[in-house]
């Protein structure tokens, strides 16, 4: 490992006043999430929806991004977890005088695709002995710049501001300042209190009272849940962290649309105190095209369905020349105009800025989208439904606009900003596009113009051979002009365009392992190296360490895979999420909890579940 001690020069502070990351858990409705910290704070909500200005972001500005804290009014010791196969989150409390716990969970009742409703509840129980409590509800709207007013009613208050309306329900008596709400109680053995907070106005029906509803509506998300589990067709060794991240994976994406989101946060930064921040609450083509393959792997069928009915109902192709008929990532409504600004008046997760909103890669060009895509819908014709004939035709149009535009540079998977070059990784997934789109119209005998996507398919192996071998590194590199290497490269043989056990694969990966691998944490690539674009370094790429698993146990090292896959999941937090990133201090850092990882966990289990099978029956 060569470039390890230089990155993340800057320690998380853990007396900070920000909480790390990684100790958040995660609830949603399918609409939008909230994370929840293990001190019992709501610091990250935005609503009605994933893309929403956000109404409490404390996550980026402690002091002006608001808040729903809701904790022990005495010291207490916290244990935060999931109710198995669930996505309601316990945060219990531990205090001398008695034991309490909050079940945060937004109500999911069915799978309507209506996207005004929306609640957010929060019931604390007193298990045992007494526990005072103290809840302060502090909103703010806009990202923190639009005012709004408080309105106390007999049960609970109304926020009110230019954009949008929060109608707070409590269980106990409250308080206002004019701006914030506040509520101290005390309960004993076997008494509850329930806090809601409904999105009210512009023609928003009105739901039951979540005070009298609340266990009512506790069970049938807790049913809810579990019954979308029981779809899982996995049995494998890992049966808790893989169903871990299917729920994960369910909670990002959105009913109405059927849209996968890549995280649910922005900004949340790839390096304390550096420029890497970025906005992921957005559907790029290549993370909700592979998420679909996990869920597919797992028997997850419907999911597939609503993002192609996404695809079809949402996203249109269009003429952009050389940009080509796709772009990178659209808005969960399928909008394509993402544009990126700063909000300077908020000071980002450890003082890291910018924040941005917004995402300008989705004006890049990116040409293993096309593979992504195809190959997803390629996976879904072969184990969900057979795609129909307008769909055919769309898959037509794009593996034409390939055979035209392959051999060009662009920006790349990791989305850089330092200029177009020569990607292998683009190339390779331009060949995967190709070649599943054959594939399809061979065994379904679809109409295609298949001596022409021959000689394009093959045109695409034979570059990339000739032009990314590296004599010098005996391994296949990131670009065509250089040496550097890079994790995509894995993809070769995850797409199966080269052998898992072809002497130059093996080399490769050997080649990987030395340079970008430390102790089965593994960097995307070298900036240094390599220029982006951007200052800075990063972590770790949790995605790409999966994907290290799944090569080495591809190639017959179910051992080695094994073991880096166990290591792997002990950097996962206390309810078994991951962000994008792992710092040099072993701290989550990027955006949380990230798709990427999740789907790549799922995939990485299934493919080392396999080879350790063959293993043992030889």
């Amino acid at each position: 490992m060569t470039i390890g001690n230089v990155l993340n020069r800057r320690a998380p502070v853990h007396d900070s006043k920000y909480l790390p990351i990684a100790d958040h858990g995660l609830i949603g409705d399918l609409r939008s999430v909230a994370l929840v910290g293990s001190n019992g704070t709501i610091d990250w909500y935005c609503c009605p929806r994933f893309d929403a200005p956000s109404v409490f972001a404390a996550l980026l500005d402690v002091d002006r991004g608001g808040s729903f804290k809701l904790a022990p009014d005495v010291p207490a010791r916290t244990k935060q977890f999931y109710i198995p196969d669930t996505n309601v989150l316990i945060t219990r409390f531990f205090a001398p005088d008695g034991l309490g716990e909050i079940q945060d969970f937004m109500p999911i009742i069915d799978d309507s695709r209506e996207a005004d409703r929306h609640r957010l509840i929060r019931r604390v129980v007193c298990v045992r002995g007494s526990l005072p409590f103290r809840a302060e509800v502090a909103p703010r709207f806009g990202y923190g710049t639009q005012p709004h007013t408080v309105h106390l009613e007999p049960h609970g208050a109304t926020f009110t501001s230019d954009s949008l309306s929060l109608a707070l329900t409590a269980g106990a008596p409250i308080t206002s300042d004019g701006v914030d709400v506040c509520s101290k109680f005390t309960i004993t053995e076997g008494e509850s209190v329930v806090f809601a907070l409904d999105r009210v106005g512009d023609g928003v029906p009105e739901l039951p009272c979540a005070l009298t509803e609340d266990d009512q509506l506790f069970d049938a998300t807790v049913k809810y849940w579990r019954r979308w589990l029981s779809a899982s067709r996995y049995r494998g060794r890992w049966r808790e962290v893989v169903h871990r991240s299917a729920l994960t994976l369910k909670l990002l994406t959105y009913a109405p649309t059927g849209a996968i989101i890549a995280a649910p946060t922005t900004s949340l930064p790839e390096q304390l105190g550096g420029e890497r921040n970025w906005d992921y609450r957005y559907v790029w083509i290549r993370d909700a095209a592979f998420c679909v393959n996990a869920l597919l792997r797992l028997g997850f069928t419907d999911e597939a369905d609503a993002f192609m009915d996404f695809l079809s109902e949402h996203v249109t192709l269009r003429d952009r020349g050389d940009h080509g008929p796709l772009q990178s990532m659209y808005g969960i409504d399928g909008r394509a105009d993402l544009p990126e600004r700063q909000l300077d008046h908020l000071e980002g997760y450890e003082a890291s800025a910018p924040v941005r909103i917004g995402n300008c890669a989705a004006r890049q060009l990116q040409l293993d989208i096309y593979g992504a895509l195809i190959d997803s819908i390629y996976l879904y014709d072969k184990w969900g439904k057979s795609i129909c004939s307008e769909q055919w035709d769309q898959v037509s149009t794009l593996v034409e606009w390939v055979c035209e535009h392959w051999d060009q540079p662009d920006e790349g998977v990791w989305e850089t900003r330092g200029g177009r070059h020569n990607f292998l990784y683009s190339r390779v997934m331009c060949w995967v596009a190709v070649h599943r789109a054959m594939r399809m119209a061979e065994e379904r005998g679809l109409p295609a113009d298949i001596p022409r996507w021959r000689l394009v398919r093959d045109a695409i192996y034979r570059q990339i051979m000739r032009r990314y071998w590296s004599i010098e590194r005996r391994a296949f590199v990131q670009r065509s002009e250089g040496d550097v290497l890079d994790a995509s490269v894995l993809m070769m043989a995850l797409a199966q365009f080269v052998s898992a056990t072809d002497p130059k694969w093996l080399s490769t990966l050997d080649a990987l392992g030395q340079d970008l691998v430390s102790d089965s944490l593994m960097y995307r690539y070298d900036p240094a190296a390599s220029p982006d674009g951007l200052r800075g370094r990063e972590g770790t790429f949790s995605m790409c360490s999966f994907w290290y698993v799944e090569a080495l146990a591809r190639a017959g090292r179910a051992d080695e895979a094994q073991l880096a896959f166990e290591k792997m999941l002990t950097y996962a937090n206390h309810v078994g999420l991951f962000s994008e990133e792992i710092a040099l201090t072993g701290e989550q850092i990027g955006n949380f909890p990230q798709a990427f990882t999740h789907l790549a966990l799922v995939d990485a289990a299934i493919t080392l579940d396999q080879a350790l099978d063959r293993a043992a029956r030889r």
